[in-house]
C-alpha cells in the first residue's frame, strides 16, 4: 500500500514549519512546558470562605455560620432594606439611562456621602475643603487612598495598621505601594482595647507617617475606643504629625446613630487634622453587591482640594475608569429624599439593635448555663463582630463536636446569632470553655 498514511508524533517542544511542501521539525527548547503557567502554585483558600464551604456541607440540622460577615435578619435571611425597595422603585420610575458615570462617580452620591460622615453643617463640606470621589465600596476606596498616598504623600510612605485589623488591610496598602506596619490595639487578656499598648506604640511611630484607623466597629474586635480615648488619641497623632487614614464601613450600623458613629472623624477635624476616609454602604444600606464607596481627602484650602481630586481621577481612570451606577443613585435617593432618609435612618437602627439585643442574650445565656468566666466583653463590643476569646483548640471542638463554624481566631459574626440559635450556641460555648 503505497499511499498508506504515516503516523508521525511530534514533541510539544518543537516548531513546526513548511518548506517546498517539506516539513520541517526543529527543537525549540530542551524543556517541555505543557502551559504558560505550569509554573504557578495553587494559593491558599479564603479563610472566611472555607468557613462557609464547610459549613454548606454539614449536615447537622442544628448547624450555625458564624463567619459570614453580611446582616442577616432574627430567621438567618438575607435582609432588604424597606428603603432599598423604595428608593429602587423610585429610580425605575425616573426611567434612567445606563451611561458611564463620570470618573469621579455621582455627584449627589458623593456630596451626601461626605454630609453623612461630616455632618449636614459640616464647614470643610461648605467651605469646599472636601476632594471626594465615588469608589468601589470600602475596598475600592481604600485602595484608591493607598495609591494616592503612594504617589503623593511628601514624607514617610509608611502605613501603620491596629492589631489586628480587617485582614484585607494589608494586602490593599502592600500593593498600593506603602509599607505596613503595626501598632498595639486588641488586648486578648481582657478581649478589650489596649489603650496602653496603643498609646506606647503610636507615641513611637517616626513623625509624618500614616496611622489607619477604623471609626466605628472596629472589624474584627468590635473593640472601639471611648470619647475620651479617642481625644487622646487625636492629641498623640497630633503630636507625633501623623496623618489619620479613617475606615468607616459601618456608619449607623455599630450603634444605631449615625451622629455617634462618626465621632471619631468629626473630632479629629474639629481639632485641626486633615484626614483620608473611606465610606461603604455595603452593611448600612445592605448594598453588598452593589459596591457603592466613597474615598475622601479633607485638605487645607479649595484650591487644594481641586488639584489632589485631578490627581485622584488620573490614578482612577487605568484602575476602572468609571464607577458603576446603581448602587450610588441608591444611595443618592435615600439620602436625598428627607421621608426616605428618616426611614433608612430607622431601619440601620433596627439592624444595630437586633445586633446589640443579640449580644446581650448571648451573654446572659452563657450565665443561665453556669458559665462562671467573664463574658462582658460580649457586650462591650459593638458592630458585627465580636471576639469571644475563643482559642483555636476550643473553636476546631466547637465545629467539631457541635457543627458551629467560625474563624480559628474566635471571631464570630453577630449576625449569624438568632433568637432560634442562641440558646444552643449559649450551651456550645459552655461545653468548651467550662
Amino acid at each position: 500500500m503505497a499511499n498508506a498514511p504515516v503516523k508521525i508524533i511530534i514533541p510539544c517542544c518543537t516548531l513546526m514549519s513548511k518548506s517546498n511542501n517539506v516539513l520541517l521539525v526543529t527543537n525549540v527548547s530542551k524543556r517541555c512546558l505543557s502551559s504558560w503557567w505550569s509554573q504557578v502554585e495553587m494559593g491558599p483558600p479564603d479563610a472566611i470562605l472555607g468557613v462557609t464551604e464547610a459549613y454548606k456541607r454539614d449536615t447537622n440540622p442544628k448547624k450555625i455560620n458564624l463567619g459570614v460577615g453580611a446582616y442577616r435578619d432574627d430567621n438567618g435571611k438575607p435582609y432588604v432594606l424597606p428603603s432599598v425597595l423604595k428608593a429602587e422603585q423610585k429610580i425605575k420610575e425616573k426611567n434612567m439611562d445606563h451611561e458611564y458615570a463620570p470618573i469621579s462617580g455621582s455627584a449627589d452620591f458623593c456630596n451626601l456621602s461626605i454630609k453623612l460622615a461630616l455632618g449636614d453643617d459640616s464647614t470643610h463640606v461648605k467651605e469646599g475643603l472636601n476632594a471626594t470621589v465615588q469608589g468601589i465600596s470600602g475596598t475600592g476606596s481604600l485602595r484608591i487612598g493607598g495609591a494616592f498616598l503612594a504617589k503623593f504623600f511628601p514624607y514617610n510612605k509608611e502605613l501603620y495598621l491596629p492589631t489586628p485589623s480587617w485582614g484585607n488591610h494589608n494586602p490593599i496598602f502592600l500593593h498600593s505601594g506603602l509599607k505596613v506596619n503595626k501598632y498595639r490595639y486588641y488586648d486578648p487578656n481582657t478581649c478589650g482595647f489596649d489603650f496602653k499598648g496603643a498609646l506606647e506604640d503610636i507615641n513611637k511611630i517616626p513623625e509624618q507617617s500614616i496611622i489607619l484607623l477604623h471609626a466605628c466597629a472596629h472589624n474584627p474586635t468590635g473593640v472601639d475606643p471611648r470619647p475620651e480615648q479617642w481625644q487622646e488619641l487625636s492629641q498623640v497623632i497630633k503630636k507625633r504629625k501623623l496623618f489619620p487614614f479613617f475606615d468607616m464601613a459601618y456608619q449607623g450600623f455599630a450603634s444605631g446613630d449615625v451622629v455617634k458613629d462618626a465621632f471619631a472623624v468629626r473630632l479629629f477635624l474639629k481639632e485641626g487634622h486633615q484626614i483620608a476616609l473611606a465610606q461603604s454602604f455595603a452593611k448600612n444600606m445592605g448594598l453588598y453587591g452593589e459596591r457603592a464607596g466613597v474615598f475622601s481627602l479633607i485638605t487645607s484650602s479649595k484650591d487644594e482640594a481641586a488639584r489632589t481630586l485631578s490627581q485622584i481621577k488620573i490614578l482612577i481612570r487605568p484602575m476602572y475608569s468609571n464607577p458603576p451606577i446603581h448602587g450610588a443613585r441608591v444611595v443618592a435617593e435615600i439620602l436625598g429624599d428627607p421621608a426616605l432618609r428618616q426611614q433608612w435612618l430607622g431601619e440601620v437602627k433596627g439592624m444595630a439593635d437586633r445586633i446589640i439585643s443579640v449580644r446581650t442574650s448571648l451573654k446572659d445565656n452563657l450565665k443561665k448555663e453556669g458559665s462562671t468566666k467573664d463574658w462582658s466583653h460580649i457586650t462591650d463590643q459593638i458592630g458585627m463582630f465580636c471576639y469571644t476569646g475563643l482559642q483555636p483548640a476550643q473553636v476546631e471542638r466547637l465545629t467539631k463536636d457541635f457543627s458551629i463554624y467560625l474563624t480559628k481566631d474566635g471571631r464570630i459574626s453577630m449576625a449569624g446569632v438568632t433568637s432560634k440559635n442562641v440558646e444552643y450556641l449559649a450551651h456550645s460555648i459552655h461545653q468548651v470553655t467550662k
